[in-house]
């Protein structure tokens, strides 16, 4: 059994969360958010952060640490177990392109609803609900401060 490690970002703007398409050589893969390996020498920031880029052209900026999800599947050779650290985290654009070399063939921002019912998965689908829990609550305190 290998072990391994990734983070990704929920990355939000105006309010809508960023998905990414993947289809493999025809192949139907679904509506997953960017995530990717810690590369030697990386902090779990500094991998979410250069996934997000990577994967979808995509400056962003980490709120906060939102936690992590856990799952397992089979590997060339052995069974893999995977964490994934994910991260809140704002655009300032909607601007997005998704990374071809990764398989991604659409990427954009998708109203919280929206993206909950794409997303392919049921872990990234509890971990979007929770950083959006938590970007709602990052709004109204930076609003009330601008009061």
């Amino acid at each position: 059994m290998i072990e391994a490690v990734s983070c990704g970002g929920v990355v939000i703007h105006r309010g809508k969360v960023l998905l990414l398409y993947k289809n493999q050589n025809g192949r139907y893969m679904g509506w997953v958010m960017p995530k990717g390996t810690v590369e030697k020498g990386e902090s779990f920031k500094q991998t979410a952060l250069r996934e997000v880029k990577e994967e979808t052209g995509v400056s962003a900026k980490i709120v906060k640490y939102i936690g992590k999800t856990l799952y397992t599947f089979k590997g060339d050779s052995d069974i893999i177990n995977k964490t994934v650290h994910w991260y809140l985290m704002t655009a300032n654009s909607f601007y997005c392109k998704p990374q071809a070399e990764e398989f991604f063939v659409d990427a954009g921002y998708y109203k919280e609803y929206e993206a909950y019912h794409l997303l392919k998965f049921k872990d990234e689908k509890q971990i979007m609900k929770r950083a959006y829990a938590e970007y709602m609550e990052h709004i109204k305190r930076f609003n009330h401060r601008r009061i």
